[in-house]
């Protein structure tokens, strides 16, 4: 586990090609209930992504992807400075605070996965791995 605190902070607080302060917030892979694959259960299946620095991110062409290979592309969506937006499984009309992968299958695995935030450009920003012990951050 790396410690960014150690590093000295940076100067340049204000310059553009500094990686957003976006992170993959919290994670509910597991839907309460039975999986019955209905959309309201599908949709209770989520990944929760936070800006939290003052400027709103632009997250077109981010993707988040799972280890299986599955993969939800960001279309022109901006996230507000300070603010979360929740990607749903299921199907929904996106909102600004709400996108929809419009999948009519459970994504996540339960007990172990790795969800992976990229920008634009492919690098990773964040991961956030679970098993059926704990989750811990990359």
């Amino acid at each position: 586990m790396v410690s960014v605190a150690a590093l000295p902070a940076s100067a340049h607080d204000g310059d553009r090609h500094r990686t957003p302060k976006v992170e993959i917030s919290a994670v509910q892979a597991d839907s309460p209930g039975r999986d019955t694959r209905s959309n309201r259960s599908l949709n209770a299946e989520w990944v929760e992504i936070t800006n939290t620095g003052r400027h709103a991110v632009d997250l077109d062409g981010w993707t988040l992807k799972g280890e299986d290979g599955h993969r939800y592309r960001f279309n022109d969506v901006r996230l507000a400075g300070r603010s979360t937006i929740r990607i749903h499984t299921g199907e929904g009309r996106d909102t600004r605070t709400d996108l929809y992968q419009d999948r009519r299958d459970y994504i996540w695995d339960n007990h172990s996965d790795t969800a992976t935030l990229r920008d634009d450009r492919g690098r990773i920003v964040d991961t956030e791995s679970w098993n059926d012990r704990h989750h811990h951050r990359h």
